[in-house]
């Protein structure tokens, strides 16, 4: 057995061993700067892989929380094609009517069968390039269609039976180079009436067609053979067992023009854009009371007394007050542009259309159409409903105005043509009663805020 002989000391230190220069670093030493001492460019190349490090964590961090509300939310419902057809050339547009749908070629028109995709009808009489197409359903398998080609022309067709029958180019002119182009065409809930947003070289205009759908319906239950001499032979269709596809095969008879004659649209309005308002010609109120038809509504501001000597006057007043703002902001543009775009809706009756007791109104048949034109900070109505003259009126006067605070600059009519929404270019939308006659709403959204479009949902 082993016995200590002296007792159980405690050793003494060694810090005698230890190097003077470290002695604090020993203690006092971060272990996450460890690599500071380190010399240089190391220490960079360390404190930039790690930077690089901690970034793309946030970077994966920030994706994983993407991803997470991404799951929480509602995924829409993908829809594959049930069926596929193929067309002659290249389909610019298409529209639905009934049990039909329409679609605008590169060569022409085409009707398909919404139930079995299978192509019914085809017209190409010209070859021409359908850009825009409207159909609706009239009733009695009678369809009317409005179709733009290439050129800017108005085609007006009749769809019967399964065959296309042309009525009429609603802008076609001899002379080629008084050819208007059209800019946006319309058709009234239940077709009584068509709308033609027409632009020249250097004027534009609206033009309010009536088509006499009932005289169309009786004309071809009258002569069916005529209708029938029309009919194009249906294409022949393949379909593959495996995809349910169909192939639609050309086939070289189509719909053309042909004997039988419809009535023609009636032209009932052209209205063209205001005229700037320039100096007063009158000399006395009385002058400018006489030029006025009734008293009762508003106009178009045309009948004032102010002179051109007072415009230029007021004007320079206004350039010399404001000065510096007209000069951040750009010089204002002195001679005034005609517009070449509007917005137009038809109306179904109501207290602000106004008719006589000699007029007969259908509820369900517009009686009259809202016109503003850009830049304008009137609102004009215009009656539908009026008697038929020899020669239609090249400026009419508008039967309602409405002035609004800023220019208009977009307008949407809700689908049961009560309500009609107004958004000027100060951002303000005002949502009016039609069949009250007085406005319902007056939002204001940011100043800074222009509105493009506006749609009831």
């Amino acid at each position: 057995v082993y016995i200590r002989k002296h007792p159980l000391e405690i050793p003494p230190p060694s810090e005698k061993d230890w190097l003077k220069d470290d002695e604090e670093d020993f203690f006092l030493q971060d272990p996450d700067r460890k690599r500071d001492v380190l010399p240089q460019p190391f220490r960079m190349i360390n404190k930039l892989v790690m930077l690089v490090f901690e970034n793309a964590m946030e970077i994966i961090e920030r994706r994983e929380m993407l991803q997470e509300a991404q799951k929480l939310k509602v995924q829409p419902t993908k829809c594959s094609p049930t069926a596929e057809f193929q067309v002659t050339g290249r389909a610019n547009c298409l529209a639905v009517s009934g049990k039909y749908i329409f679609v605008g070629l590169s060569v022409g028109l085409a009707a398909f069968k919404v139930s079995n995709c299978k192509e019914v009808c085809a017209w190409d009489a010209i070859k021409m390039e359908i850009c825009a197409i409207h159909a609706l359903d009239l009733g009695n398998e009678h369809h009317v269609l409005l179709a733009v080609d290439e050129m800017g022309l108005v085609w007006l067709f009749c769809f019967h039976k399964e065959s296309f029958l042309l009525i009429k180019i609603l802008n076609e002119v001899e002379d080629i180079s008084k050819r208007s182009t059209c800019v946006e065409v319309a058709l009234s809930p239940g077709g009584d009436y068509a709308g033609v947003l027409l632009q020249g070289n250097t004027k534009a205009w609206l033009e309010i067609y009536r088509l006499p759908k009932d005289s169309w319906l009786k004309e071809m239950e009258k002569s069916p053979g005529a209708a029938a001499g029309l009919a194009c032979r249906e294409r022949q269709s393949s379909c593959t067992s495996a995809a349910d596809i169909f192939l639609l095969q050309e086939s070289a008879v189509s719909a053309n023009k042909a004997d039988a004659k419809l009535s023609l649209p009636v032209l009932l309005l052209k209205v063209k854009p205001p005229k700037p308002i320039t100096g007063s010609s009158f000399k006395s109120p009385l002058d400018a009371l006489k030029k006025v038809d009734d008293g009762s509504m508003l106009g178009l501001g045309y009948n004032h007394l102010i002179k051109d000597s007072q415009w230029e006057q007021q004007e320079a007043i206004f350039c010399s007050t404001y000065r510096e703002y007209l000069e951040a902001e750009g010089e204002r543009e002195s001679k005034e542009e005609i517009p070449r775009h509007a917005t137009f809706h038809f109306l179904l009756p109501s207290r602000i259309l106004q008719v006589g007791p000699e007029m007969k109104v259908q509820p369900d048949v517009p009686a009259g159409i809202s016109v503003h034109w850009d830049g304008s900070h009137n609102l004009c109505l215009y009656l539908l409903n009026c008697p038929l003259k020899e020669k239609v009126d090249s400026d009419p006067k508008p039967d309602v105005v409405w002035p609004c605070a800023a220019p208009i600059a977009c307008s949407a009519v809700s689908s049961c043509s009560r309500y009609l929404a107004l958004a000027c270019e100060d951002a303000t939308i005002t949502i009016w009663d039609k069949h009250l006659g007085y406005p319902l709403s007056v939002t204001a959204i940011l100043e800074e805020r222009f509105i493009r479009s506006i749609h009831f949902l």
